[in-house]
């Protein structure tokens, strides 16, 4: 006598041609599906065996496409979209103290904060985006806007030196960044962390406390780093030490940091890093545009430094297109090392998902496809002419891949985009805003 063991239940099941879980690197499994329940990654498994295996309240069934993990941008300035193409072809200070500072100053509120943040959201999902880490003003606002957009976010407790519509003396920043923290720190979709902005714009009291607070809280610390060649001119005379040697003497060179940009390194600060388990997050494609230098990729995959992948904010990039990011990275790492090895396919996906998350502190819970984690996943499909043929599923993903095959999306297991349609936003109320802020700015800028 048999006897069969009933299917188990289950709130989805995904079926693709092709799954590419990223953890472990490099693999590819062909024909194969995964179970979801509760939003989290229930068995990563043959089709037929899923099916026998699992009763899926909803099944998605995607043959022509692979499923991924969500990307993940480690570092983007969301409420800024709505500077999209405010100032373009400059040098990085010219930039920032003479076109977005002066417009940002005038703007800057929670309405422009939320509404910049849904236009980002509706972008990044619409490109398999599934998390970003922020580093802008609100930060209350940021929090409640991912969280009612159902979007993973780490959201950053800004410090700098100077008064912003935010705060205006060092100790509002921290009591009003801490306030934040207990507010939002308990919720699923939401992290935190501290965001001083610049070590030429955060003093060292400040950097002290930060320190502290961090290893208190058990807090990322993501910071823009070595942006430059002239952030460490200007260092040496003010400091006399460069910014990382700075950081170090301050006790912020540790697990916790997240250096962004890291453009201009010795070999020496790259074993340094190496050694205290920093992250590092790269923008190329930011960073080219405002000819800030080369993130040396290939030396710090080389001292196995854990590298996260980023778009920067859209008034420096301008997008939010991580398939795009990816591709550039990978590129031009090869470029910068002299190498067409350094950095791979595989590498810049994974940079690009579980580094990121990684260098978040999130790695535990997003950026791969295991069971146990969180169903933050993406579905490309592979079956336009410009993906074929189909000699390797992650080459195509990185170098021939476009935003625009995305065809489904979830977070957390709940789908925001479905056949390539996006779901629970209102992409014509989206559109109204961003015109609004458009003329808004325009007139602030005597109409340019």
């Amino acid at each position: 006598m048999t006897t069969s063991t009933a299917p188990q239940a289950c709130d989805l099941l995904i079926e693709a041609g092709w799954v590419v879980p990223v953890e472990p690197a490099g693999v590819v499994l062909e024909d194969h599906a995964v179970a979801i329940a509760g939003g989290r990654i229930l068995a990563v498994l043959p089709r037929e065996q899923a099916r026998a295996r699992y009763s899926a309240a909803e099944v998605v069934s995607r043959p022509g496409a692979a499923l991924m993990p969500g990307l993940v941008n480690s570092h983007c300035h969301n409420p800024m979209t709505l500077l999209r193409g405010v100032a373009d072809d400059l040098p990085l200070m010219v930039w920032l103290q003479e076109h977005i500072w002066p417009v940002e100053g005038q703007v800057i509120g929670p309405e422009f904060v939320a509404d910049g943040i849904e236009l980002a959201v509706a972008e990044m999902l619409r490109g398999g985006t599934t998390a970003c880490a922020e580093n802008y003003f609100f930060p209350d606002v940021q929090a409640s806007t991912y969280s009612r957009l159902g979007f993973r976010a780490m959201v950053g407790l800004p410090v700098i030196d100077f008064p912003t519509a935010w705060a205006r003396t060092q100790d509002e920043y921290f009591d009003k960044g801490l306030e934040v923290h207990d507010n939002w720190r308990r919720d699923p979709l939401v992290s935190l962390c501290f965001v001083p902005h610049a070590p030429y714009t955060v003093n060292d009291a400040a950097f002290e406390r930060i320190r502290m607070l961090a290893d208190q809280l058990d807090l990322v610390v993501h910071c823009h780093i070595h942006e430059t060649a002239n952030e460490n001119v200007e260092a040496m005379k003010t400091h006399g030490m460069r910014q990382l040697a700075r950081l170090d003497r301050l006790g912020l060179v540790n697990d916790r940091l997240m250096a962004v940009h890291m453009t201009d390194l010795t070999d020496g600060e790259i074993a340094l890093c190496a050694e205290r388990g920093v992250s590092v997050v790269h923008c190329p494609e930011s960073n080219l545009k405002l000819a800030s230098g080369f993130c040396p990729v290939a030396k710090l995959q080389k001292a196995g430094i854990t590298l996260g992948i980023a778009t920067d904010g859209c008034a420096s990039n301008n997008d939010l297109d991580m398939f795009g990011e990816m591709r550039t990275a990978a590129l031009l790492a090869k470029g910068v090392a002299g190498d067409p090895s350094a950095l791979d396919a595989a590498s810049a996906l994974r940079a690009a998902t579980l580094g990121s998350a990684r260098a978040m502190g999130l790695g535990d819970a997003i950026g791969s496809i295991e069971p146990g984690k969180l169903a933050d996943l993406a579905c490309v499909d592979l079956s336009p002419l410009e993906t074929q043929p189909l000699h390797n599923v992650i080459s195509q993903l990185v170098y021939a891949t476009g935003r625009h095959q995305v065809c489904d999306v979830w977070v957390a297991g709940k789908a925001r985009v479905a056949g390539g349609r996006l779901l629970d936003l209102d992409a014509d109320a989206i559109r109204a805003k961003a015109r609004r802020w458009r003329e808004r700015i325009a007139g602030l800028r005597g109409g340019a």
